[in-house]
C-alpha cells in the first residue's frame, strides 16, 4: 500500500508490504465550509460572549491586529479580508499589523507578503516582535506563579487588540490558538522562558490536548487577562489548509469551544503501542526546520513503545535552524544523555530550552530517524538524529530486526493528528 506523507508543498510517497502490520492513523475528516470567508464575517458579527468587532471598534481607535509568523498555515487571505471589512469605519493608520514571532527569527519582507498578501503589507504599518529587545517591551503584571509579564508596548497601546490563529493540537500548551498570539507571541523573552520553563514543562498536564489544569496554559491565558480590549478569531483547518470552524469573541469561552471542537477531529485514541511509528511534521509551513520538527517526534512518542523507532519526514527547507539557540545546544553536546543534563544545567543563560527538553525525553524514549532531502546527513547527525534515505527500506531493516509480528503506526498529517493510548497496553 501507499502511503502519502505531508512533506513540503508536494508530499512523500512510500509503499509497504501489505502483510505489514500497520495501521493508518489520520484526523478525522472535516469538510471546508462553503463560504469560508462568509463564515469569517459571520463569526465576527456575532461572537462569543461579547459584541460584534464592528460594534467594539469606535471610528477613533487604535486597532492592533495579531498574525502569526511563517511556522503557522493560518490562512490570513480569508482573514484578513473579513476583519478589515468589519474595519471600514477605522482610518487605515489607525490599524497596525503586529508579528507574532515569540522567540523565532523575524519574518523576511517576502514571508510578510506570503503571509499577508501584498496588499496589506505595502498599506499598513507592520510591527515584528523581538523578544530579545527590551526596548520594545513593558510590564503589564504578574501572574499567580510569579511570571512578570511584559508585552510589546505598541500592542498595549491598541484599544482594540485582535488575536487570531488557527488550533491545533499543542505538545505543552495543549491546543495552539487563543492567548498564544500575546504569549509568547508578543512577549519579552524573560517572560517566555519563565512561562516555558522545565519547572512548567514538567509538569503531568502540561502535554497535548490538555488546557485547564496545565500550569503553562493557565499562566498563558492568566497573563493575556491583564490587557484589556481582547478580541479572538481563531480558526480550525482540515489537511487542505480549508477553514472547519470559526471561533470569534471572547477570549476563553471561543477558544474553549475551538478546542472542544479540534478535539474531535486531531485526538484520536489507540488501544496499543507501537514498534515503528512513521510520521511527518505536517508539511509545509510546518516542516521548515528540525526545531518545528521536534512536534511531529513528540506526537509520535505519545503510542511508541520504550526502545521503539520513530521515522520522521521533514522537509527542512529553513535548516536547523542556524544561530538559533537550538543549534547552539546540539553543538555543545555529543549524545542524548547530555542533552537533559545540559539545559538543566544552562537553563538560566538559554534564551530557549523547550523544543530540546522534548526532544531529549523523545529520544530516551525511542530511536528516531530523519528523512529530509533538504538537509545534509552531518546537519542531521549535529541534531543528533539518524539520516535514512528510504523510509520504505528501513522499515523492512526494522520489521526483519523486530520480528514479523511488529506493529507499525503511520501519521500522514504528523501532529495535526494526536493519538492518544486510551488503555494501558498488554
Amino acid at each position: 500500500m501507499v502511503y502519502n506523507l505531508a512533506y513540503g508543498k508536494s508530499g512523500h510517497s512510500i509503499e509497504l508490504p501489505d502483510n505489514y502490520n500497520i495501521d493508518l492513523i489520520e484526523p478525522k475528516w472535516n469538510d471546508g465550509l462553503p463560504d469560508q470567508s462568509g463564515a469569517v464575517c459571520e463569526a465576527l458579527r456575532n461572537p462569543y460572549k461579547t459584541k460584534s468587532l464592528k460594534e467594539i471598534a469606535n471610528a477613533g481607535d487604535k486597532v492592533g491586529i495579531i498574525f502569526s509568523d511563517i511556522t503557522r498555515a493560518t490562512p490570513y487571505h480569508v482573514m484578513i479580508p473579513a476583519i478589515l471589512g468589519e474595519l471600514k469605519h477605522i482610518p487605515k493608520d489607525n490599524i497596525i499589523f503586529f508579528c507574532a514571532n515569540g522567540t523565532h527569527r523575524l519574518a523576511t519582507d517576502q514571508e510578510l507578503i506570503n503571509i499577508l498578501g501584498e496588499k496589506v503589507v505595502s498599506g499598513f504599518r507592520i510591527i515584528q516582535n523581538d523578544a530579545n529587545n527590551s526596548d520594545q517591551h513593558t510590564y503589564v503584571g504578574n501572574t499567580k506563579s510569579g511570571n512578570s509579564i511584559f508585552l510589546n508596548k505598541e500592542i498595549l497601546e491598541c484599544r482594540v487588540k485582535i488575536l487570531t490563529g488557527f488550533i491545533e493540537p499543542h505538545f505543552f500548551a495543549g491546543f495552539s490558538g487563543g492567548g498564544k498570539a500575546l504569549i509568547p507571541g508578543l512577549a519579552s523573552v524573560e517572560t517566555i522562558k519563565f512561562n516555558h520553563s522545565i519547572s512548567h514543562l514538567s509538569h503531568e498536564k502540561t502535554r497535548w490536548g490538555i488546557t485547564y489544569g496545565n500550569p503553562l496554559w493557565e499562566e498563558i491565558m492568566e497573563a493575556a487577562e491583564l490587557v484589556p480590549g481582547l478580541f479572538l478569531l481563531n480558526v480550525a483547518l482540515n489537511k487542505r489548509k480549508e477553514i472547519t470552524g470559526v471561533f470569534a469573541g471572547d477570549l476563553r469561552t471561543a477558544h474553549k469551544a475551538g478546542c472542544r471542537f479540534v478535539k474531535e477531529s486531531a485526538m484520536v485514541p489507540v488501544k496499543k503501542l507501537y514498534d515503528i511509528v512513521i510520521t511527518s511534521n505536517s508539511g509545509y509551513p510546518l516542516d521548515l526546520n528540525v526545531y518545528q520538527t521536534v512536534k511531529g517526534m513528540s506526537a509520535a512518542s505519545e503510542i511508541i513503545r520504550e526502545g521503539g523507532t520513530i521515522i520522521m519526514a521533514a522537509e527542512c527547507w529553513d535548516g536547523i535552524p542556524s544561530g538559533s539557540d537550538y543549534e547552539t545546544i546540539l553543538r555543545s553536546v555529543g549524545s542524548v544523555d547530555a542533552l537533559m543534563q545540559f539545559i538543566v544545567k544552562n537553563e538560566d543563560h538559554l534564551k530557549d530550552t523547550w523544543q530540546i527538553f522534548f526532544q531529549a525525553m523523545v529520544q530516551k524514549k525511542a530511536e528516531v530517524y530523519m528523512f529530509s532531502d533538504k538537509l545534509s546527513h552531518d546537519q542531521i547527525k549535529l541534531a543528533l538524529l539518524n539520516p535514512v534515505e528510504d523510509i520504505a527500506g528501513l522499515t523492512d531493516e526494522l520489521v526483519k530486526k523486530k520480528g514479523s509480528r511488529a506493529m507499525i503506526c503511520v501519521l500522514p498529517e504528523g501532529p495535526l493528528t494526536m493519538p492518544y493510548l486510551s488503555v494501558e497496553n498488554d
